[in-house]
């Protein structure tokens, strides 16, 4: 495997990878890298539904990719046009996510469980151009102005039909007038809360993507090549979702299982009907796996299984060690990655990965740079010394969307992206997060962002001030919980600030505790005590024994 370079000096430690450099292509799109070869696999699934069986083979996905392609320039989409996808995961994603790179456009993911105004928020952010959504979303997104596409067999006014556009893209002519793409040109505009703030849309050319696929796939052989298949569970609007499991798949020629919603019921008849050997997930369907006596009514046996990847929020030891003895030969692969890196930047591969370490987030990835700096004095720190997570790379965003302060607070003059993140390597190479700087609350993988939630409940006419803070929940993970000031004379219910916050944000985002206060602690300068608000709440709820918040 050869040892790590690194580069000391009496000013920066640099970590490397273990394994060598991989060449990334130059000069071609991302559509092109990932559906590479398809015609060796065009009769062989790409995508099929878990529950329906519907499914698109690699020919199908190349010729759709084509069509849609073809279809958005004649709708007049041009390069950097960005285009809203709200769609649950269907096995059209792939290529309509794909589709609208190929056109040249900008394809961004949006969460289907979203509020009217959060998706507007997307919308208006990214200047975006066009919508594709399906029947059961479209009245969310028909008031937004924008064309809307609509995946739905029966036709709905004042929208476009996704399947008659393609076949229209068949009869129409030549296609000549297509502009050039370029590897530097932008391909995706996912939506991340950063280290701080609110949502940003984080700007990745095909270059960025390409070369996270290159360094993360590294690792797989070429016996794996067409005979991996994959769980897609994970929302395809997530950068997980897209590039890791998505893209990922199609590059290797395997199979992926779209599943729209979770239900552990569904879910391992999914894995043991499609035999299923990889699966990405989170930690709450972990903790599932392991609790929850439905499992038991399942022959176990028949699972073909391989590997699980875990990502998104920690996992906890105790849950690590059960599902290991529970699925014993189940290799569980910890990965750690942001949607500014492209996707993964830290993760266990899965040949030659030599022994896995407990609670480990995995090594470095070839083609990274990392360091561990403190974050007072922004020195870089040595092994086995936690520090703030900094990774420098071809993968690295090309910047937030118009917001110039924000990306410079990201990504440092010499290149380095600041993920929010303390960590440390050990002398084996094995990376560890201990904490996170960011305030970010990390609900069964979803990011919440606290100045988001606190912005709502300022705007309800009896909150005089309010700080969200994370909880520890064993199931989600972090649930959002809220410190309030009530107006004088004002009179409300917790439930009422609950329901308040719920009519007003996505599923995921609700504030599952309120605690009413006289104050919300801040420092001089202003800033909230998150950290007093959270061990206060803690020990109220101890002192109190508040029963756990209802997080269905």
């Amino acid at each position: 495997m050869g040892t790590c370079m690194e580069n000391f000096n009496e000013e920066e430690h640099i970590f490397r990878s273990k394994f060598k450099p991989v060449q990334v292509p130059d000069n071609v799109t991302l559509p092109e890298f990932v559906l590479e070869n398809a015609e060796l696999y065009a009769n062989k699934v790409a995508f099929v539904d878990g529950v329906s069986e519907k499914a698109m083979t690699y020919s199908e996905v190349v010729r759709d990719t084509k069509r849609l392609s073809k279809a958005l320039r004649s709708l007049g989409l041009r390069k950097g046009n960005v285009v809203i996808v709200v769609l649950p995961n269907v096995v059209e994603y792939g290529v309509i996510a794909l589709g609208i790179m190929a056109a040249g456009g900008v394809f961004s993911g949006a969460n289907p469980a979203s509020h009217v105004s959060e998706i507007k928020k997307q919308v208006d952010s990214a200047d975006a151009k066009l919508i594709v959504t399906d029947s059961t979303i479209y009245d969310k997104v028909k008031a937004l102005e924008l064309p809307v596409i609509v995946l739905a067999d029966e036709p709905i006014e004042e929208a476009m039909n996704y399947k008659k556009l393609l076949e229209a893209a068949d009869r129409a002519g030549d296609d000549s007038a297509k502009e050039p793409i370029h590897q530097n040109d932008l391909c995706a505009m996912p939506f991340s809360s950063g280290t701080t703030g609110l949502s940003k849309g984080v700007m990745l050319t095909h270059r960025n993507l390409v070369a996270n696929l290159c360094s993360t796939l590294f690792g797989v052989g070429q016996e794996m090549i067409g005979n991996v298949t994959t769980l897609g569970l994970i929302p395809f609007f997530h950068i997980y979702g897209i590039t890791g499991i998505c893209c990922a798949t199609l590059r290797n020629k395997g199979k992926v299982v779209v599943m729209e919603r979770y239900d552990l019921k569904t879910f391992i008849t999914a894995l043991i009907k499609h035999e299923v050997n990889f699966a990405p997930i989170v930690p709450p369907i972990i903790l599932g796996l392991v609790k929850n006596p439905i499992v038991d009514e399942f022959d176990l046996s028949k699972l073909k299984l391989q590997a699980i990847m875990t990502a998104a929020a920690p996992l906890a030891p105790e849950v690590l060690n059960a599902f290991k003895h529970k699925f014993a030969g189940v290799v569980v692969q910890e990965a750690y990655g942001l949607t500014e890196h492209s996707c993964i930047t830290l993760t266990h591969a899965i040949k030659d990965a030599g022994v896995l370490h407990k609670n480990s987030v995995g090594f470095i990835l070839p083609n990274l740079e990392v360091k561990f700096i403190d974050p007072d004095t922004g020195r870089s720190l040595p092994r086995n010394t936690p520090g703030e997570i900094c990774v420098r790379s071809q993968c690295v965003m090309q910047g937030y969307y118009k917001q110039v302060d924000e990306t410079a607070h990201t990504i440092d003059k010499d290149g380095w992206l600041h993920t929010g993140d303390v960590g440390y390597i050990d002398d084996e190479e094995n990376i560890f997060i201990v904490d996170r700087i960011k305030e970010l609350i990390k609900y069964k993988g979803f990011q919440v962002a606290p100045a988001e939630l606190e912005a709502i409940l300022l705007s309800h006419p009896s909150v005089e001030d309010a700080a969200v803070v994370p909880l520890p929940d064993e199931e989600a993970g972090e649930i959002p919980a809220a410190s309030v000031v009530v107006s004088r004379g004002a009179r409300v219910t917790e439930k009422e600030i609950m329901d308040y916050v719920a009519s007003n944000a996505a599923h995921y985002k609700k504030v599952r505790v309120v605690h009413f206060v006289e104050t919300i602690p801040k420092s001089p300068s202003g800033k909230i005590m998150r950290r007093l608000i959270k061990e206060r709440m803690v020990k109220k709820m101890k002192t109190n024994s508040t029963p756990k918040s209802n997080i269905s």
